[in-house]
């Protein structure tokens, strides 16, 4: 979907970059079978991220994890686990000059099938990375969120920040 017709690119539309708006969506975790994990390279600032985005109207933190996955990716997410919601800490200010505070619900992607698209409408870029090497122009949000997947995989609890 175009950004102009997204809810948030309507809502922005009516605001212009003040104030700082509230968001609501999903990232998701995608491993091959070799253990790597998919990372995106986005098209608005070139850095490294996992598949991410904003929900839109009637649509459940899940689909969003499972659309942001297929429109970034090519690739069909078939079943999500959460592992942790972030929320306070993630204010951000785009290339655009809007900030936003984001909530985000991370997933691992449990199973998924399809062709890695490599280049979007979104992303310069798509490929598995070890998670011992990967890129250096990383987002910040990368790191952490890979870090509380492995704290929920080894038996801690549903991290709520």
């Amino acid at each position: 979907m175009p950004w102009e017709e997204s809810y948030l690119g309507k809502l922005r539309e009516m605001t212009g970059t003040e104030p700082v708006l509230m968001t609501i969506g999903a990232r998701a975790v995608l491993r091959d079978p070799e253990g790597r994990v998919l990372l995106i390279q986005r098209n608005d600032n070139g850095r490294w991220a996992l598949p991410a985005g904003t929900m839109e109207l009637g649509q459940t933190l899940r689909d969003c994890a499972i659309r942001e996955v297929w429109e970034e990716t090519g690739l069909s997410a078939h079943a999500v686990t959460p592992f942790a919601l972030y929320s306070g800490e993630h204010l951000h200010t785009n290339a655009f000059g809007a900030t936003y505070q984001h909530v985000s619900l991370a997933v691992r992607v449990d199973s998924w099938s399809g062709d890695l698209v490599r280049v979007t409408d979104e992303t310069l870029d798509a490929a598995f990375y070890p998670v011992g090497a990967l890129p250096e122009d990383l987002s910040g949000a990368v790191r952490p969120t890979l870090a509380d997947l492995a704290r929920f995989e080894a038996g801690d609890p549903f991290r709520l920040a």
